[in-house]
């Protein structure tokens, strides 16, 4: 029977739950185990530390009790060399040890009465040292034999004893809690490693089950596919065919349009040629330089291969060296020069900026310097935020005396054609000269 993905997802869920609550209780076991040795280990280093405290007080005592016996046989204070730092031993390691068992409640009355008798010792001790050195061996021998300073010291024996008793007691203990935790580690490591393998083995079989039926089934959809991926062969041949024709329709369109402008344009500059009235000619030669500046877009579309998008600088440079030779035709004396971006605009917005261009250039041409020769300067440029700013300036007579000239009908032309595109225009007045800018969306 077939296994479902539903089947595949649950199993696999409840398989890797238990194998992750196994991996939780090793870990949460491993952690609680490293903390009990951890435990394990500030308690043992207390307990040596204790043991060895208890060991040193002792062996103290013991030094001192020796050099003041030394002392009151022989008399030679030699034998109390070691005695001071005996003394001052023992009170370090007395204190030391009152530290070390301090969190014991069990201990307080030991260390309270061992005190004690450490205090009584050292005070018998210096006591006869007292007496020997003022020469009063009688008393000092009486002090002696009282026997008082050896049952000072046996009792701290016994006290002492009982405290390194009770701390081996405790390190014994600790190694034993060790060995149980480090075998209960040891069983918890066993189990879980058996049910994580049996979880991945689990998990193993299942999705091998699952690939296994996953290939079968690929199988048949790909022998199901094979003449279904030959008509898509088809389809996707006929399809590029057709697009190519359709490129090379719209690559023809745009030649023949341009073609017919061409001509159109040339058609009105005969007719400008041929006229005599000067408004007349002025007219027909600004109509040509229009239709011109469109025929020029419909050329770049079909050259460059892309009818979506036009080099603007590569556009405006042909129309302005266009222009240029016009304006030599024409007999009129004005230096073009140009500074153009690489930008790209859509097909109309393109259209309407040459026409916009061919406007301003024109009349730059024809006002700007009415009886003598000068420069016309046109830049494009990219400015911040998606937009382009294009100007055409010069250093004529200004634009008050422009607009006492011509029927006003290509001021009307640029304003609405920057408005189609969403742009601003902008006229500086210069000394000397004028500026017209126009600033717009490239996305346009």
């Amino acid at each position: 029977m077939p296994i479902s993905v539903r089947y595949v997802v649950q199993s696999t869920i409840i398989l890797l739950a238990v194998g992750f609550l196994t991996l939780l209780g090793i870990v949460g076991m491993t952690i609680w185990l490293g903390e009990q040795a951890r435990i394990y280990s500030n308690d043992a280093a207390e307990a040596r530390d204790t043991q060895t405290a208890a060991v040193e007080l002792r062996s103290a005592v013991q030094s001192a009790e020796s050099s003041q016996r030394g002392y009151l046989i022989g008399g030679n204070e030699i034998y109390l060399a070691p005695y001071d730092n005996a003394k001052a031993t023992a009170d370090r390691q007395l204190d030391r040890l009152k530290r070390l068992l301090a969190p014991r409640q069990d201990t307080e009355a030991v260390l309270r009465r061992l005190a004690v008798v450490i205090a009584e010792k050292f005070a018998e001790m210096d006591k006869t040292n007292l007496l020997k050195r003022d020469l009063q061996d009688a008393e000092a021998a009486a002090v002696f034999r009282s026997n008082r300073g050896k049952a000072l010291m046996d009792e701290a024996n016994v006290f002492l004893s009982s405290i390194i008793r009770a701390t081996d007691e405790r390190l014994t203990k600790g190694v034993t809690e060790q060995r149980d935790n480090a075998t209960r580690l040891r069983w918890v490591s066993i189990l879980g490693a058996i049910a994580i393998v049996l979880v991945v083995g689990g998990v193993t079989i299942t999705f091998g089950r699952y690939a296994r039926e996953i290939a079968q089934a690929r199988d048949d959809v790909r022998n199901l596919n094979v003449s279904l991926e030959a008509r898509v062969n088809e389809r996707t041949a006929a399809l590029g065919q057709a697009r190519d024709r359709a490129e090379t329709l719209l690559a023809e369109v745009n030649h023949r349009v341009a073609n017919s402008l061409m001509l159109v344009a040339s058609l009105v500059k005969l007719q400008s040629n041929a006229v005599k009235d000067p408004a007349a000619k002025i007219a027909l030669d600004e109509t040509e330089a229009r239709i011109h500046a469109i025929s020029m877009v419909h050329k770049r579309l079909y050259t460059s291969g892309d009818a979506r998008v036009v080099a603007l600088d590569e556009y405006l440079a042909g129309l302005l060296d266009h222009l240029q030779t016009s304006m030599r035709g024409d007999g009129l004396g004005a230096l073009l020069r140009y500074q153009l971006e690489s930008l790209q605009l859509g097909t109309d917005a393109s259209i309407n900026l040459g026409v916009i261009v061919a406007e301003w250039v024109t009349n730059a041409v024809k006002y700007a310097y009415p009886d003598r020769k000068g420069e016309i300067r046109v830049d494009l440029k990219r400015l911040p935020g998606g937009r382009g700013e294009l100007s055409v300036e010069d250093d004529g007579v200004g634009r008050s005396n422009e607009q006492a000239k011509g029927t006003g009908l290509g001021t009307r032309l640029v304003g609405a054609m920057a408005k189609s595109i969403g742009a601003e225009i902008y006229y500086d007045a210069r000394n000397p000269g004028t500026g017209a800018r126009l600033v717009f969306p490239i996305a346009a």
